[in-house]
């Protein structure tokens, strides 16, 4: 494996803050400093030494959130869609870590420099539960669980199309796009595993939408749109992957809402779960569609991809 790989898998820490490691000379084979591409051989031992949090430069804005759960080690919120989790170019405040800055007031350091307590991301455009951690030892307990996929991750996805079967598992390998870099794609040669499940949760016929529940089994940039875009079932409203018209083009962003996530809590060890409904602007998109047929749980009629 190369060293940042293997260092992110045993720590539980991001690779991301792996390289800065690496980058920093904390992190030495054989007492030589290495580059994070290092391929590493059987029997040997890596020194590893954390570089210590940079001084932010983020300013605490009073941005309202709606808070699902809140302790002293994390805190659980519905983020609205809209809603830019972290600052970058184009976005450098009026993002989720300034609010949370500002409402928590203790997160300086906590995960490196630009993301503050944030385990995990929901696109700009998608709505729904998300967690972000108060303090370093919460931080890494939720990575480990992200990077181990024992999280549970439900989504609700209204895509165009009607497939055949009522449940499948698309497993295509997640990359940058060969010619948009802005976007990813299954095409890509230097592709990461993916692995998305989804079944049908109701059919709008008339419409020629379904609406999905999602699990994806790992945690790739743009994973769900790429998948269900590759199967032929773009996301409605998704410019990126698909295409909007009509009332798809007035609800600006892709109808991708994150609906569950549940996992232990990284100090107590307790099982936490959060569910939340589908947001107003989705609802009024969907009450177009005409009417619904349920598709049963369980239904037997499946596709792998």
């Amino acid at each position: 494996m190369r060293i940042d790989a293997a260092l992110a898998e045993f720590s539980g820490v991001s690779r991301a803050q792996i390289r800065r490691w690496i980058d920093a000379g904390g992190v030495r084979v054989a007492d030589s400093v290495v580059r994070p591409s290092r391929r590493l051989a059987i029997g040997e031992i890596i020194e590893a030494q954390p570089t210590q949090p940079v001084e932010m430069d983020l300013s605490p804005e009073a941005i309202a959130l709606a808070v699902l759960y809140e302790d002293a080690d994390l805190i659980v919120i519905d983020k609205p869609a809209g809603l830019v989790v972290h600052p970058a170019p184009g976005h450098p405040s009026g993002t989720l870590v300034n609010a949370l800055l500002h409402h928590c007031g203790d997160l300086a350091g906590i995960g490196g420099v630009l993301r503050p307590g944030i385990v995990h991301r929901l696109d700009r455009g998608t709505s729904g539960v998300l967690v972000a951690a108060k303090n370093d030892e919460a931080h890494q307990g939720l990575a480990v669980q992200f990077a181990e996929h024992s999280i549970e991750r439900i989504y609700r996805a209204f895509v165009r199309g009607q497939p055949r079967a009522e449940s499948g598992r698309i497993d295509r390998a997640i990359g940058r796009h060969p010619r948009d870099r802005k976007r990813m794609s299954v095409e890509s040669k230097s592709g990461r595993p993916s692995i998305t499940g989804w079944r049908i949760l109701r059919r709008y016929r008339k419409a020629g939408i379904c609406e999905l529940e999602i699990r994806p089994e790992t945690g790739r940039t743009h994973q769900i749109r790429v998948h269900l875009a590759a199967a032929g079932l773009p996301v409605v409203g998704d410019v990126v992957y698909g295409r909007a018209r009509g009332p798809e083009a007035i609800l600006g962003r892709p109808a991708l809402h994150a609906a569950c996530l549940g996992f232990e809590h990284p100090i107590r060890g307790e099982r936490l779960r959060f569910e939340v409904g589908l947001p107003e602007d989705i609802r009024e998109l969907v009450a177009g569609f005409g009417v619904a047929e349920e598709i049963p749980p369980g239904a037997d009629s499946s596709v792998r991809e």
